[in-house]
């Protein structure tokens, strides 16, 4: 089971690089921007969404001790 997970942990942390999500407002200002613009918008984007799945990583590296030391 958690060797699942952290299999799709990894597959979702790294295919961060190919996603290009922006909201729809960040997207009506760089449609009338230029090509630098819009690609420095979607690596911060891509940046912040890192921090959420590192917080969640590190939740689950936490019980994940916390379990295996119970059974002790």
């Amino acid at each position: 089971m958690f060797k699942k997970a952290f299999l799709l942990f990894l597959l979702m942390f790294f295919s961060v690089n190919s996603t290009s999500g922006q909201c729809a407002m960040c997207k009506a200002v760089v449609e009338n921007g230029d090509v630098d613009m819009a690609e420095g918008v979607n690596n911060g984007i891509s940046y912040l969404m890192i921090f959420p799945y590192l917080l969640i990583a590190g939740l689950f590296y936490t019980l994940y001790r916390y379990r295996k030391q119970t059974k002790n």
